[in-house]
């Protein structure tokens, strides 16, 4: 089993990003992760979501597990047959003062998980790529809704990039 998770603070408002999030008719647009996501955001549904990794393209159907309106989003996806290498991909909004916290996170399992670290490695590039894009569209817009200058928005912090895994030996962090 091995976990990756991104996390970016955003100076935007939760209901903003929450928009940009479920907008996936426009995700070709500022994702460079998740070029393609399409499907409905339901409990139980199938999605259709192409993810760049490194130099590659992969194309999923994963199922909805959850859906919480204006905090989560949360998938389990699998390449071939259950067991083989399943990844259960959760993004999640926190309120934090001045913005939103964005976190994106997948647990990784199955048979081909210890022999994927590039792709794994890729998926935390991906991941950070992303919420940079999500961060940069959501204050972008929410300048244009207040009239500020694009120039005297900060990020609220770093975005901190966490990869854990566990092993028989117990829990390691990569960095």
């Amino acid at each position: 089993m091995r976990t990756i998770e991104h996390a970016i603070d955003i100076q935007a408002p939760a209901a903003t990003v929450w928009r940009i999030l479920t907008d996936i008719d426009h995700y070709a647009e500022w994702n460079p992760f998740m070029p393609r996501l399409s499907g409905r955001l339901a409990l139980g549904q199938r999605l259709t979501l192409s993810v760049r990794s490194g130099t590659r393209t992969m194309t999923f159907r994963p199922t909805v597990l959850a859906v919480e309106d204006g905090a989560l989003i949360r998938w389990l996806g699998r390449l071939g047959v259950r067991g083989l290498f399943d990844g259960e991909h959760e993004l999640r909004l926190e309120p934090v003062p001045g913005g939103t916290r964005f976190v994106q996170r997948e647990t990784f399992t199955g048979l081909l998980v210890p022999m994927m670290p590039r792709v794994l490695d890729d998926t935390a590039t991906g991941f950070t790529a992303m919420n940079t894009a999500l961060r940069d569209r959501a204050v972008a817009r929410t300048a244009c809704a207040v009239g500020a200058p694009l120039d005297v928005l900060r990020p609220l912090g770093d975005p901190l990039t966490l990869v854990l895994g566990s092993t028989s030996e117990g829990t390691h962090h990569d960095h």
